[in-house]
């Protein structure tokens, strides 16, 4: 086992989604593990917020991901909320690398998107209507995140297969990056 990875699906999507199954697929086919937890039961807590109950959802990512990261090497992979939430969670544990979809650098009253300064791959549309490809490439210039800007709109829709790409480059430099 190369090592785990958790592909954590964007806000009313859900985790047997187009993009989320074919980074499982990737993660798989590179010998690496996967789980896809399912947020859907707090995305429809619009009581809480109109995004649901996203506290709840770094909580379920954490429980996860601590234990998968007391086995090996882990990699926190999302889109939207789900990139949102893996940023947040790697400044909680320690995680080998990021994969973030789309990733919304400032979320409403939320705190701005933060993540651990660990590889981190980032594919985002040049058309998002919801978070702007500008702001993106500000946030991912000092970190000097590996950006991936593309011809697509927020769900990244015609991009699917490039997206799975990306993220079987980022596990594989992280697989050589171990064993160099």
């Amino acid at each position: 086992m190369r090592g785990h990875c958790i592909l954590s699906h964007g806000f009313e999507s859900g985790p047997d989604a187009t993009k989320v199954t074919a980074l499982a697929e990737a993660a798989e086919h590179l010998g690496w593990t996967h789980d896809r937890p399912d947020y859907t039961d707090l995305d429809a807590r619009r009581e809480v917020s109109e995004l649901g109950d996203v506290a709840a959802r770094l909580q379920r990512l954490l429980g996860l991901a601590h234990a998968a990261a007391s086995r090996g090497p882990l990699v926190l992979a999302g889109s939207s909320l789900g990139a949102w939430i893996s940023g947040r969670a790697s400044t909680l544990l320690p995680v080998a690398g990021l994969f973030l979809m789309a990733p919304p650098v400032q979320m409403g009253h939320a705190p701005r998107l933060e993540a651990a300064d660990v590889p981190t791959s980032i594919i985002h549309g040049w058309h998002d209507e919801l978070i702007p490809a500008s702001d993106v490439v500000a946030w991912a210039q000092p970190r000097r995140a590996r950006l991936l800007l593309v011809d697509d709109s927020h769900r990244l829709a015609s991009h699917v297969d490039a997206s799975a790409d990306a993220f079987a480059a980022l596990l594989a430099s992280l697989g050589r990056s171990r064993h160099a």
